[in-house]
């Protein structure tokens, strides 16, 4: 049985393809494509997003980018453009077929961090 949430996502194949739909829903996202629009280097968020869910799911890959807080400090993100990040989260995961087990349990994390995402 595959035991970490890493695993059972399909590992390091399946989230950067999970991240990389991540970052094209933002992009496509009318509330919230003008945060991502602006982004220079599109391709280090990918990775960025890439190695936060490997790492944060019980991966080998060591996320090297800023911590949440720091990471969304000033830009006053909203509840609506939490939910518009999370909303695109989701849609990526059912692109990727990802099990609701697995979505459950990859909204519990994305929830787990609204504190140092909103309003910071």
């Amino acid at each position: 049985m595959k035991n970490t949430l890493y695993d059972r996502l399909g590992g390091a194949e399946v989230i950067r393809k999970l991240a990389n739909d991540i970052a094209e829903n933002h992009l496509a996202n009318p509330l919230i494509k003008t945060r991502f629009e602006v982004v220079e280097n599109m391709d280090k968020v990918k990775e960025m997003v890439f190695e936060f869910i490997c790492a944060g799911t019980g991966g080998p890959q060591t996320y090297t980018g800023k911590d949440m807080l720091s990471a969304h400090k000033g830009m006053n993100v909203s509840e609506q453009e939490f939910i518009a990040v999370v909303d695109d989260i989701l849609a990526a995961m059912d692109q990727n077929n990802i099990g609701e087990t697995e979505k459950n349990e990859m909204l519990v994390i994305a929830y787990s961090l609204k504190g140092e995402i909103i309003r910071v």
